[in-house]
């Protein structure tokens, strides 16, 4: 798929990726853009500078994403490419309240199932379409520290399986971003902030930390060549093999890896990814 002349979607488009995401489909080409996110000021300022739509949307609510699908349609004819990109962190493991699990895995997993429920109907109407959910490479192999994290961001990857196998007969393709360490605000703005130790190790940046603008850059050449899983991090292909290939040596090495970073007392609670 090519950019040039789609119609995009993007939750979560005011910062971060999102907004990267969003600036980058612009310089591609892309015909119309729609910003959608909590944050309405941001949104409006990145849509304001690519010509394109800003529209409030709390993704956990069903009726929000139904409406902000309905919207885009509305004003641009179609949607071309859904873009489920929202998302936040915690931290924590057993302890952690359920609740945070609840609300977490309505904004990790279904805001991907109810974007797609509400644009699929319309992209098959117009002859096809794009779903690209933004998970983790937490959600291919695991989060030390965020069992809430890694949970969700596991069952994403799943849901986005399910819908590129349910739905290519009727010309719906879909790719899932699972990037590793990323220069964004997603820490900043984790409800569980306040856990977070200054100067912590964080396990996601083992293969260095990119910035929006480089994960954008193979967001486009993922979606141009319709792969399955986008990873601006290549190394993780590596270490998906591995888990699959062996998952009780992976798990003995993960297990290793967790021991290292920390030293004694530190709880692996105490850092993220993003």
């Amino acid at each position: 798929m090519e950019i040039n002349d789609c119609v995009a979607v993007v939750t979560g488009g005011a910062t971060g990726i999102g907004r990267a995401l969003v600036e980058r489909f612009y310089k591609e080409g892309a015909s119309g853009l729609v910003v959608a996110d909590l944050d309405m000021a941001g949104a409006k300022e990145v849509a304001k500078a690519v010509g394109g739509l800003a529209v409030e949307c709390d993704v956990s609510d069903e009726s929000a994403v139904s409406g902000l699908v309905s919207t885009a349609v509305e004003k641009f004819g179609r949607i071309d490419l859904m873009v489920s990109n929202a998302g936040y962190v915690t931290v924590g493991a057993l302890e952690a309240p359920d609740e945070e699990l609840k609300k977490m895995f309505d904004v990790h997993v279904m805001a991907h199932l109810w974007a797609a429920r509400h644009s699929i109907p319309h992209m098959v109407e117009a002859g096809g379409g794009y779903l690209l959910n933004t998970a983790s490479a937490a959600g291919l192999l695991t989060q030390l520290g965020s069992l809430h994290y890694s949970v969700t961001k596991h069952a994403a990857i799943s849901l986005s399986e399910f819908l590129s196998i349910s739905y290519r007969e009727h010309g719906i393709k879909v790719s899932v971003l699972c990037p590793q360490s990323v220069e964004t605000d997603i820490l900043q703005n984790s409800p569980t902030r306040e856990l977070l130790s200054e100067g912590t190790s964080n396990p996601a940046a083992v293969d260095g930390v990119l910035t929006p603008e480089e994960v954008a850059q193979s967001v486009i050449e993922g979606v141009r060549e319709e792969k399955f899983h986008i990873l601006p991090h290549p190394e993780v292909s590596e270490y998906s093999r591995r888990k699959s290939d062996d998952i009780d040596r992976w798990l003995a090495g993960m297990h290793r890896f967790q021991q290292k970073l920390f030293p004694a007392g530190e709880s692996p609670s105490d850092w993220l990814i993003s």
